[in-house]
């Protein structure tokens, strides 16, 4: 049956309340006994929407795994970036990871979980990424897991799954996510908005929608943690579990069945947005970061804003820039250049030159792509991918080339603010201090990178609302 946009007050006000207080005891009391590390997986660096004071890691190589299992806190997040990946690049890359984390926990003597964390607009490389963890864990490390959690809720972002629909707010409204921009991601597209039947989708039929567990947010609300063990304690071979989920307190009584059902030797693995690694982790809730937090007043030089996401949200949010009273230049990079041999090249050098003056100047450079779709002789999602990869390559490139230190970075969209992270600055280690807009995470660079000790904000192409982006610039300027 097709889904409709609904009036988002209806449904969530339609819902059982929820009662917070209750569900976080909860959530400590089964915990209670469980001592395993939370590895997270991120496909772009936006995962870490949700925490603060933990370690985000750009490789996973075995010494970078080991030391996120050495550290006390019982949660970190490797970045992979496979979005930006061809399908056999992610493949070989979670063999690797996969490999790595098997073997750091088999020498260590520490159990893990595994979260995949993936975009709550439901985009990315599903179902070959938690495939190939579970086949080489499977194999090669004597695991056994019995099924797949999805959770793709994501409050901050607006993004609500209620009867099995996951939505993605609009303003008042709740728009099924089948039928929004990005399900029409030219490389990973989808039409169902009913999770059960978009696994099935995306599975090629090899798990049906109606073999599916489903826990409803009526079960959640009722605190039935019994129950949702007793559901879960029946999932096998790698069967699929669709977490419903409105609020955070959704998540917190999921979670105590998931401690429960593991603590008697069940196996899952996530798939999932940035809600459950947050309370996966136990990480506490943290005001928004303010200016004092993230600039040194003494700093006179200025900031640069790296924009490459080509969703609608985004293009919104430059136009309500653009109304900034800050001191900005604007500074256009060419996308369609790609086209001719050597144009991203030019096109990098000169926005270089441009973001230099501006920043010695104390002014904050906006270097953004051209909001026009280039347009591809193909219909090869991979070589449309490559097409993206190669524009993102080149507009990063423009802070690998700055000798001028900015006072902060900002990147705009998933693949520019991974190639920004772990190719232009360099950075292998991160320190991820919270957020600076609800769903909007900033680092601390490393020693070991480009510009250290120095603020990286990460904004994801479709969290925020129109004002969000110049709301951001303006604190990171201003005090």
């Amino acid at each position: 049956m097709e889904s409709k946009a609904r009036n988002m007050q209806e449904v969530l006000g339609a819902l059982p309340p929820a009662d917070p207080e209750k569900t976080a005891a909860l959530l400590a009391r089964e915990r209670e006994g469980v001592s395993r590390k939370m590895v997270v997986l991120d496909d772009d660096p936006t995962g870490v929407q949700t925490v603060h004071d933990i370690s985000v890691y750009t490789g996973w190589t075995e010494e970078l795994v080991r030391q996120g299992f050495d550290e006390e806190e019982p949660l970190f997040f490797i970045l992979t970036n496979s979005r930006s990946f061809t399908a056999e690049q992610t493949r070989q890359a979670h063999r690797e990871m996969a490999e790595a984390i098997g073997k750091v926990s088999r020498e260590t003597g520490k159990p893990f979980v595994l979260v995949s964390r993936s975009d709550s607009t439901l985009r990315g490389h599903y179902p070959l990424e938690t495939e190939t963890l579970r086949q080489v864990l499977e194999a090669d490390f004597g695991l056994h897991y019995d099924g797949e959690i999805l959770c793709p809720f994501f409050l901050e972002g607006g993004r609500y799954t209620v009867g099995n629909i996951h939505y993605v707010q609009d303003g008042e409204m709740l728009i099924p996510a089948g039928e929004t921009e990005f399900a029409k991601d030219a490389t990973f597209g989808y039409r169902s908005s009913d999770l059960t039947q978009w696994c099935e989708e995306k599975t090629g039929g090899r798990y049906p929608a109606d073999q599916a567990v489903s826990i409803s947010i009526e079960e959640l609300r009722a605190l039935d943690v019994e129950g949702i063990a007793a559901k879960l304690s029946g999932v096998k071979d790698f069967g699929k579990v669709i977490v419903n989920a409105a609020d955070p307190a959704d998540i917190q009584v999921f979670l105590a069945a998931f401690f429960r059902v593991l603590k008697a030797g069940k196996e899952f693995l996530f798939r999932s947005a940035a809600a459950i690694p947050k309370a996966l982790g136990g990480v506490t809730d943290k005001p928004l970061l303010t200016h004092s937090e993230l600039v040194d007043d003494r700093e006179t030089n200025g900031g640069i804003v790296l924009v490459g996401s080509h969703v609608k949200k985004t293009t919104q949010q430059l136009e309500a820039l653009k109304e900034s009273a800050c001191a900005m230049r604007w500074i256009p990079f060419n996308a369609q250049r790609v086209l001719e041999p050597g144009g991203l090249e030019k096109e990098a050098q000169q926005a270089t030159r441009q973001a230099e003056e501006c920043i010695r100047q104390g002014q904050t450079a906006v270097v953004y792509t051209s909001r026009e779709l280039v347009q591809l002789n193909t219909a090869d999602r991979e070589q449309m991918l490559e097409a993206s990869v190669q524009i993102s390559a080149a507009v990063t490139s423009v802070i690998a080339r700055l000798t001028e230190k900015p006072a902060f970075i900002v990147a705009k969209g998933g693949i520019t603010s991974s190639d920004v992270g772990t190719k232009a600055l360099g950075v292998r280690k991160a320190r991820v201090m919270g957020q600076i807009a609800p769903g909007i995470p900033v680092w601390m660079t490393g020693e070991e990178s480009k510009f250290p000790g120095m603020p990286y904000v990460i904004f994801p192409g479709n969290v925020g609302g129109v004002e969000t982006l110049r709301e951001v610039v303006e604190k990171l300027v201003k005090q």
